[in-house]
């Protein structure tokens, strides 16, 4: 296992989780004093894992047909949309 890999991408998902709506969510669900905060845990952890999984398969499946070269533009060109259509609306 290559640790800085590990470390780099832990430390980009948790930062990028962190206050976003599904933590909201997750939190909203737990606030509630009929349900388990354990079955929210398991439930809202094992989402998070197989929309996890989904996206490890869906970037392995482009990166056999797309350059990692041609993948980071079009990230970057997309975020660099998202924030300037959010701001725009803003």
């Amino acid at each position: 296992m290559q640790w800085s890999v590990f470390a780099t991408v832990f430390s980009t998902v948790f930062l990028a989780e962190l206050g976003d709506k599904t933590q909201l969510a997750t939190m909203l669900f737990a606030a509630r004093n009929e349900v388990s905060r354990w079955q929210v845990f398991i439930a809202a952890a094992s989402a998070l894992v197989v929309s996890t999984a989904i996206g490890v398969a869906a970037g392995q499946l482009v990166s056999n047909h797309v350059s990692e070269r041609t993948l980071h533009w079009i990230a970057g060109c997309g975020f660099i949309t998202i924030g300037a259509w959010t701001l725009w609306k803003a």
